[in-house]
């Protein structure tokens, strides 16, 4: 099928309303009965496709295919390509292909595919005026290649009863959304700035993001932490909204401070009316939504997916008409209509003006608001916010590793048929490893054979799931999923990742390996993102050179960068670099006792709240011991590795206002940007590190690999420096967030009087040069 939903919008030039695809509109109208995401593989697109093909193929040579349709009722245009129609038998096919035994296709999903069918065959009966047609589903089996057939013969005058009740169905929707959209876009037309005046370098921010989405190109922005960042491009942008047709905005965030800011800044401009016609979703991960975890999601285990489609439509409008669904909202909305929050997100992501989100729903691989846009044709803007953490978060989306150990596992207790394919695959990759000449080694692609092998593992896995669905163990599942993964990665090869194998022994002797395709460059899988979108504005306090995310980011050589005023002067920090100290791991004991009654010294002249910032958790709590053995009467609290929320709240509560103390963190960390503790709760900072990467062989093997594509005076540069002095920035950021904020900053390390270093920190700074005693 290649039906694509149309953007409910005016057509002046016809007299048609609305148009929306068969697809479409048979989804909206005719889905019923429950949530069902038992894990059954669905054949591939490729599949699909062959499938498709193989019937048309055994049809005779006057049979019709991918036959273009369309017809109106009452304004609104339904079109779409029927699969096939056999003009001698008057008999009109929905093809549809699957895997494993047809009886398990569930009964809402056949009663969808009949909707379908009957719309598709009056628009043909219409077309041709045909009295009667035969209709028919067809069901292919891409394992068997067996077709299963259900006909069942309808009058012109059934199915034109049928048609006309789906396009009532959605008409009395699409009226409903063309009146929302008119009211949004005029409420829109007369937003105002919500306070008296921009802060400085504010208002510039507001002008480049509305150029942007005026003149439909990317933008990227590097503002100063605490200029009003999140207002600063939102407000611009939904200005933007009725001038250029815009269909949806969606705010990506990295972590979830962002998303509340997100969220404040729009309640404070929906606060300008009293019942602002603007939809806001705040989409969360599935285990953040769920209300019951220890079920899984279908109807004969879980009451929420019981019934789900039937009780969809009243959830939809409820939450629709609300208007303001932040997490708690969409929760409310529907445990009242009994169904999965989560789900019922998921279907407000197609109706919400503004989606407020994480960045993975937009740019990995199967991310829903980019196949919505894709599908609908939208006109979306995207706001990137804390841009600078799109660089890891991609890689890690394009990346894919199997681990041995793990591996080996599955295999004692795979199923029987599965055996002989992993058998295979375990040959190739011990082969692999007798191979490796050392610990770290990178090869030119991902090898063919141990593709080929793991490629027709996960077709056994996939035939295996399909036939048993159920009761399979946890760890069949994830090595199907990192195993399709591999693959498609493996699909995808070229110069922007690495494929390598580390070797290591466990405790019992034994050699293991994991095999890694690991993305460098995210740029060729993020590019197609961003031109899907009419502009994205990246912004962050740490955009700078502009070149280097430009190049990893996948941006047109075109995007304008600006770096935005300050609000802030620079004697409000105060700035030192220390010029006599090394902090190289190997001279990091001998700056210990400096660095501690450096930060006595400031604590005694100024008592109040700090934080300091080291390079590893093994620095920290060496500093940590250092200073308390020397000043046990300063007050500190220190971050541990894998705090959970509540105790990064604890760590952050410690900062009050009138408060005394320091807390030791590791820069990078949770605590190293994103958090807001303006005034007296946070006076100063000390930085002891330039935050570089760590010297390993992936690390010099990622330079290598920038200075092939970026030149070689960048290879350093794009893997240690800018990443490292991006980190140092973020963290100082901490210390002033408003315009009547003073503080002090320590760059603890002679290399950041280097110019090269210094041309990275931020132009309002002034920098003074320190030496610090030592013993």
């Amino acid at each position: 099928m290649s039906d694509r939903i149309i953007p409910i919008r005016p057509l002046p030039e016809r007299r048609t309303l609305y148009r929306v695809a068969v697809r479409a509109l048979c989804e909206f109208t005719a889905k019923v009965g429950d949530l069902d995401l038992r894990f059954t593989p669905s054949p591939t697109a490729q599949e699909g496709m062959a499938g498709h093909a193989m019937v048309v193929a055994r049809r005779g040579a006057g049979y019709q295919a991918e036959l273009p349709l369309s017809g109106e009722y009452q304004g609104l245009q339904v079109r779409g390509r029927a699969d096939g129609y056999d003009p001698e038998a008057n008999r009109l096919e929905e093809i549809k292909t699957h895997r494993g035994d047809i009886a398990r296709i569930p009964q809402n999903h056949r009663l969808l595919h009949w909707a379908q069918a009957k719309v598709y065959g009056w628009l043909l009966c219409e077309e041709r005026g045909l009295d009667e047609i035969d209709l028919a589903v067809v069901y292919f089996n891409v394992l068997s290649q067996h077709e299963t057939s259900f006909h069942e013969s309808f009058s012109a005058e059934q199915l034109r009863t049928f048609f006309e009740l789906q396009c009532n169905r959605f008409i009395a929707w699409a009226e409903q959304e063309r009146e929302h959209r008119r009211l949004r876009d005029l409420a829109l037309a007369r937003l105002r700035f919500p306070h008296a005046q921009f802060r400085s370098g504010q208002r510039q921010l507001a002008e480049a993001v509305y150029r942007a989405a005026r003149d439909g190109h990317g933008l990227m922005a590097q503002a100063t932490t605490g200029i009003g960042k999140t207002l600063g491009t939102l407000f611009p942008q939904l200005k933007a909204f009725a001038e250029q047709g815009l269909d949806r905005l969606f705010f990506l965030t990295a972590k979830t401070p962002g998303r509340r800011l997100a969220l404040d800044a729009l309640a404070t401009l929906r606060a300008q009316e009293q019942a602002m016609p603007l939809r806001v979703l705040e989409h969360v991960a599935r285990d953040k939504a769920c209300e019951h975890p220890d079920k899984a999601c279908h109807g004969d285990a879980c009451p929420l997916a019981k019934g789900f489609y039937d009780r969809l439509p009243a959830a939809r409008q409820a939450a629709l008409e609300r208007r303001w669904l932040n997490q708690d909202g969409v929760r409310e909305v529907a445990l009242t209509h009994g169904v999965c929050p989560y789900y019922l997100s998921q279907e407000l992501c197609r109706w919400a003006d503004v989606v407020v989100c994480d960045y993975n729903y937009y740019f990995d691989m199967g991310a829903l608001l980019h196949g919505l846009t894709q599908l609908n044709e939208w006109r979306v803007c995207l706001l990137v916010d804390e841009a600078h953490n799109l660089i890891e978060r991609a890689r890690g989306m394009y990346s894919a590793e199997l681990e041995l150990g793990r591996f080996q596992a599955l295999r004692r207790i795979a199923p029987a048929s599965l055996k002989g394919p992993l058998e295979r695959v375990q040959r190739h990759w011990q082969q692999l490893q007798q191979d490796q000449e050392a610990a770290y080694q990178v090869y030119p692609t991902a090898p063919d054979l141990f593709v080929m092998a793991l490629q027709k593992a996960v077709g056994s896995v996939t035939d295996h799931l399909s036939e048993q669905p159920a009761g399979n163990a946890a760890e069949l599942l994830r090595f199907y999923l990192d195993a399709m993964l591999f693959c498609r990665l493996a699909e995808a090869f070229g110069p922007h990742s690495l494929f390598d194998i580390s070797r290591s022994d466990d405790l019992g002797g034994r050699v293991l390996s994991t095999l890694c395709i690991r993305n460098m460059v995210p740029a060729p899988f993020l590019a197609p993102r961003f031109e899907a979108a009419h502009s994205a504005t990246l912004f962050s306090a740490t955009l700078s050179p502009a070149r280097y995310y430009a190049d990893l980011l996948g941006l047109a050589e075109t995007t304008p960068w600006i770096d935005v005023e300050s609000p802030f002067s620079a004697t409000q920090l105060q700035v030192q670099a220390v010029s006599n100290l090394s902090t190289r791991y190997a001279h990091r004991d001998s700056s210990l006792a400096p660095i501690a009654a450096l930060m006595a010294r400031q604590f005694a002249s100024q008592p109040g709240n700090y934080l300091a910032f080291f390079s590893s958790y093994a620095y920290l709590q060496a500093a940590l011991d250092a200073f308390v053995g020397a000043h046990p009467h300063v007050p500190v609290w220190v971050q541990s590795r894998q705090m959970d929320e509540s105790q990064r709240q604890g760590f952050l509560e410690r900062f009050r206002s009138g408060g005394q103390g320091i807390g030791f963190a590791v820069l990078g960390g949770a605590f190293g940007e994103g958090i807001d503790l303006p005034g007296e709760r946070l006076i100063g900072a000390f930085i002891a590190t330039l935050g570089l990467p760590q010297i390993n062989p992936v690390n010099e093997q990622i330079k290598l690999r920038m200075q092939e594509l970026f030149g070689a005076d960048f290879g350093y540069d794009y893997t240690y420096l800018f990443p490292g002095l991006q980190k140092v920035v973020q963290a100082a950021g901490r210390v002033i967030r408003t315009q009547n904020d003073r503080g002090v900053v320590y760059l603890i390390d002679d290399r950041f009087n280097q110019p090269a270093v210094r041309r990275l920190l931020p132009s309002w700074w002034r920098v003074d040069r320190c030496r610090l005693p030592l013993r």
